[in-house]
């Protein structure tokens, strides 16, 4: 298994910038896939980012494409989350999920369903 911990949340203006940080415990991080998912209050959670666990493939939601970008550094067992011009409507709860232990290298998981691991979530609010 895997614990999950995001930082790096906060209160900012439209058009500011955010690293979302998520810290992950034990040797096997980069067994994950990993994803960002953010949810805001009385809606579902939905797919914002994700990265394969090869590093070499990545997947935005098209609200956050050209301004959001996923990374992850396996010796820190760390994956970012860099947002950019931050718009009212990127206000939510964030979190990072990790899939599981084993799985395809090359695939971006990009449903809440296909995630088994979840941090508590960091809040972003943006705003106008």
């Amino acid at each position: 298994q895997v614990q999950l911990v995001e930082s790096g949340g906060g209160l900012v203006q439209a058009g500011d910038s955010l690293r979302l940080s998520c810290a992950a415990s034990g040797r096997t991080f980069s067994s994950y896939a990993m994803g960002w998912f953010r949810q805001a209050p009385g809606k579902e959670r939905e797919f914002v980012a994700g990265i394969s666990r090869s590093s070499s493939n990545t997947h935005y939601a098209s609200s956050v494409k050209g301004r959001f970008t996923i990374s992850r550094d396996n010796a820190k067992n760390t994956v970012y989350l860099q947002m950019n011009s931050l718009k009212p409507e990127d206000t939510a709860v964030y979190y990072c999920a990790a899939d599981g232990p084993s799985g395809p290298l090359y695939v971006v998981v990009t449903v809440t369903s296909g995630y088994t691991y979840w941090g508590q979530g960091t809040q972003v609010t943006v705003s106008a």
